[in-house]
């Protein structure tokens, strides 16, 4: 059960804006990743509890920041429940998408898990449902995600293979590189691993 610490940056000027405290681990029904998010100061800023089923898909999502709060699932495409920091306010969004995105490394591994990709394939369209900080607002983003590279090394743990994804954004035509192994983010952009207490689960 891989326990680490991202820190998370602006993706601009590189400002450290949170770190990201995780565990993870493959599971009965798929894959769970659960985290808390802290300001440089400390202080609390949010969570994530995502679970996936065997063939990637969320069966359960929540998330919380600001006292904002987002439930979801694959149901229908995706549907969600996002409640107001009153408690007194709740507007529910369906979209025929694939999965869920956001601002955790989590999401990465979740569209990795999802689309399976190998080096052979052709780049896989996928449209996603993005909450984005700090109220969690949804939007619907299409991305395009090939796997252009996947290469074992070696570690004192045996060998470990890191994929790398190219992942494009279909509205902008904006391109980035993704570092995953297992089911920890290595590197992407704003996302830079600091810990790792132990190796990666691999699928």
């Amino acid at each position: 059960m891989p326990r680490g610490r991202y820190s998370l940056h602006d993706l601009h000027d590189h400002t450290l804006f949170g770190e990201e405290h995780f565990q993870c681990a493959p599971g009965p029904s798929g894959w769970r990743y659960v985290s808390r998010t802290t300001a440089p100061s400390g202080d609390p800023l949010g969570s994530v509890d995502l679970t996936l089923d065997d063939l990637g898909r969320p069966i359960r999502l929540e998330l919380h920041a600001a006292s904002w709060q987002v439930r979801g699932a694959a149901l229908d495409g995706v549907t969600w429940v996002r409640t107001d920091p009153t408690g007194v306010h709740a507007t529910e969004g369906n979209v025929r998408a694939h999965s869920f995105t956001g601002t955790s490394p989590a999401f990465y591994v979740a569209t990795s898990r999802l689309l399976r990709l190998t080096p052979d394939s052709p780049a896989a369209r996928v449209r996603l449902v993005a909450f984005t900080d700090p109220v969690l607002a949804p939007r619907t983003v299409d991305q395009s995600w090939a796997l252009v590279n996947s290469e074992a090394h070696a570690t004192d743990n045996g060998p470990l293979t890191v994929d790398e994804y190219q992942v494009s954004a279909l509205d902008t035509g904006e391109r980035h590189t993704v570092h995953i192994a297992g089911d920890v983010v290595l590197s992407a952009p704003g996302i830079e691993l600091e810990d790792l207490d132990s190796p990666p689960s691999q699928r």
